[in-house]
């Protein structure tokens, strides 16, 4: 029988009580075997930030999923023999996101909990969200995901089969439900029209300030940089998503001000519908003068991380801004990547080598660590020369002593 929705309830959530998860990640043929190891560890993250811990993963390599079971029949089989074997396990975790009837035959097949990616990220979001507006932005997110699966996850009461006497109360029942789900969503969507316009009379009233955003990938340390450079206290955690609520702070450099936000960390694979809901939030994105790209460089993945966050900010529009890439945790790399019996002659040589393609990748950049300060003041000096120019640009017939 297919799982009971509540509507207008949260996501189920993972944290309540320890719960032991199988992952499953589909590959398709332009996936290699690095990026699909890489997918599933990140995976693994998001369910460990969301409370449940990881005990076992399965892959399947497909041209296309399959209609039914997204992964075939073969590979359910195995997974439920595996279930059978270990009773702790009672959820499934999917990399990619499932449609109503495929969530309801894998229930079925598998006698637990499936939880597709989406439905994961939602509710990561949701036990984050703090403030009215991020509440309502998730909520909004879970309602527009909820819509199109309704008639596949009421397979227990919809119309089986055509002609007289086959047209039960299913139907009835989920065009109820639709109309609750759209209903709900009209009601939250003019809230966070409310909201938005609040903001927008408070950012009316920020004055003339240039405004540098940082945007990135998650869990790439812009938190902490936030904290670094604006001497303010903003939650900073090695979680995805430790910041949903944008976070302004008035910084000055010697005697020039500015506006520094730090916003939400984006991720691949971000349900669209969230990034829908939280375009009012990345108004301080597209708004912006000056944009701060940090990147996590020790991380094996960056290059696909910057390629993910450069897709998000050209659906936000916000792709052309003046940018600078700044390449974090490079105290990490160093340990992670560098062998001990390497020189220091050597180790800057790479260094620079490596500088100097990712100048040709993707332009002016600088390295840091935001854990121990390193580059720092060159940022400092970097930003300021940026911003300034900024300044100069709006106000041009105004004399800048800075």
């Amino acid at each position: 029988m297919a799982k009971d929705w509540t509507l207008n309830e949260k996501a189920a959530t993972l944290k309540k009580e320890p719960e032991h998860a199988v992952l499953v990640s589909l590959i398709t043929p332009n996936v290699t075997e690095t990026q699909a190891h890489e997918y599933m560890d990140e995976l693994e993250f998001l369910a460990n930030t969301a409370g449940a811990q990881a005990i076992k993963r399965f892959t399947q390599r497909l041209p296309h999923p399959e209609h039914r079971s997204f992964i075939g029949s073969g590979k359910v089989q195995e997974i439920e023999q595996y279930i059978q074997r270990h009773e702790e396990v009672n959820m499934v975790i999917f990399d990619d996101d499932l449609t109503g009837k495929q969530t309801n035959f894998l229930e079925e097949a598998l006698k637990v909990k499936i939880v597709d990616r989406s439905t994961l990220i939602l509710d990561i979001f949701a036990n984050r969200a703090q403030t009215a507006q991020a509440k309502t932005q998730v909520e909004l997110a879970q309602m527009k995901y909820l819509l199109p699966r309704l008639r596949g996850l009421w397979t227990h009461l919809e119309r089986q089969r055509g002609g007289i006497g086959m047209r039960g109360p299913g139907e009835t029942q989920i065009e109820t439900d639709r109309r609750l789900v759209q209903y709900r969503i009209k009601v939250l969507e003019d809230k966070l029209k409310d909201i938005d316009r609040q903001n927008q009379t408070q950012r009316k009233t920020r004055g003339e300030l240039i405004r540098v955003a940082l945007v990135g990938y998650t869990n790439v340390g812009k938190s902490t940089l936030m904290n670094l450079m604006s001497k303010s206290e903003v939650l900073a955690e090695n979680k995805l998503f430790a910041t949903l609520d944008t976070t302004v702070r008035k910084v000055v450099f010697g005697m020039m001000p500015f506006l520094l936000s730090d916003t939400v960390g984006f991720i691949r694979k971000l349900p669209h519908h969230l990034v829908e809901s939280f375009k009012s939030t990345l108004d301080e994105v597209r708004e912006s003068d000056i944009l701060l790209h940090v990147v996590d460089v020790a991380h094996p993945q960056f290059e696909d991380h910057v390629k993910t966050v450069q897709k998000t900010l050209e659906e936000l529009g916000a792709a052309d801004k003046p940018t600078l890439m700044v390449f974090n945790k490079v105290d990490l790399y160093r340990s992670r990547f560098f062998d001990d019996m390497l020189d220091a002659a050597t180790r800057k040589e790479i260094e620079t080598e490596m500088r100097e393609r990712l100048k040709q990748d993707y332009g002016e950049n600088i390295f840091i660590s935001a854990h121990t300060k390193e580059g720092i003041d060159e940022l400092r000096d970097r930003m300021g020369r940026l911003i300034k120019e900024a300044y100069v640009i709006r106000y041009p017939h105004q004399a800048k002593a800075w």
